[in-house]
């Protein structure tokens, strides 16, 4: 370690508060390497610490001596324990952190190579391998590029009349997807709704075709999530005109950053992102590791 740099410790607790009180302006440091924090913060800071399930969060941060945070963790049950990105030597720490505290880690998602790291050291500590349940990629809108030719139809905002079809569709999308969601698809479909967070694109006769949703605005970024048509309507452009009018609207409504993940496993999503704008800026890894009883 560099004599000039104050030692670091982590600190958990599971309130958001305290946790947004010393994180606050780390996580603004970087938004769009720390979308997923800012956005899952500011949904629990609206509607409450079992927004995302019903366990309670808990949160962590790395913080020198002199106060200055350097990393964040949150847990929100049954989603991965996701930090921000991490040295070598932080990972180890906690590692040994989490074992110390009884803190289970069913799963742990993170940039690539911190992923990697925390996968190694748990292993090496407790014995119990990671297995890698989904490679992603973090995208940010560069220069917004319409598809051509566009499909027949418009976009609109979601309004109550669209609740059940909201419905339906965040369940299909997370059945496509294979994510874990403590979340229930009414519950989603009636926060998205509160704010405007959802875009459907409808054929010229007003039948809705496909969705895309976007996160609250936290930091100066907002990340588009989930996108989602249904099977039998895919392969008509219908996911990239939705996109690309979400994008627009965030960009008219102040965002200074818009970003979106991709399943890597999935080279049609990747390359329908790129065409309409968006442009890498770092690989995730989300592990499952098996449970231990500490």
């Amino acid at each position: 370690m560099d004599p000039e740099t104050p030692p670091a410790a982590w600190h958990f607790t599971p309130d958001l508060d305290e946790f947004l009180t010393h994180a606050h302006d780390f996580l603004r440091s970087r938004p769009a390497l720390h979308t997923v924090q800012l956005t899952v913060t500011e949904q629990l800071r609206r509607r409450g610490p079992r927004a995302y399930g019903d366990q309670p969060p808990f949160f962590g941060f790395l913080a020198r001596s002199d106060g200055e945070v350097v990393a964040a963790l949150f847990h929100t049950p049954p989603y991965a324990l996701n930090s921000t990105r991490l040295t070598a030597a932080e990972t180890e720490v906690l590692v040994d952190r989490l074992l110390a505290h009884g803190r289970p880690v069913p799963a742990f998602s993170a940039e690539r190579a911190t992923a990697e790291a925390f996968v190694a050291e748990w292993e090496r500590r407790t014995g119990v391998p990671g297995k890698l349940h989904e490679q992603q990629r973090l995208y940010r809108l560069a220069e917004l590029t319409p598809t051509s030719p566009a499909p027949e139809g418009r976009a609109r905002v979601a309004d109550a009349s669209d609740r059940d079809l909201l419905v339906r569709w965040y369940e299909g999308f997370v059945a496509d997807a294979g994510t874990r969601d403590g979340r229930d698809g009414g519950d989603w479909a009636d926060f998205r709704l509160s704010y405007g967070g959802v875009t459907l694109w409808e054929t010229p006769d007003g039948t809705p075709v496909s969705m895309a949703g976007v996160t609250l605005a936290a930091g100066g970024q907002v990340r588009v999530a989930p996108v989602y048509t249904p099977r039998e309507l895919r392969g008509r452009g219908y996911a990239g005109a939705v996109t690309t009018e979400v994008g627009r609207a965030a960009l008219a409504a102040g965002a200074a950053e818009v970003l979106l993940f991709t399943d890597l496993a999935n080279p049609t999503s990747n390359a329908l992102y790129q065409r309409i704008g968006y442009r890498r800026v770092a690989d995730w890894a989300v592990y499952d590791l098996a449970e231990r009883a500490l």
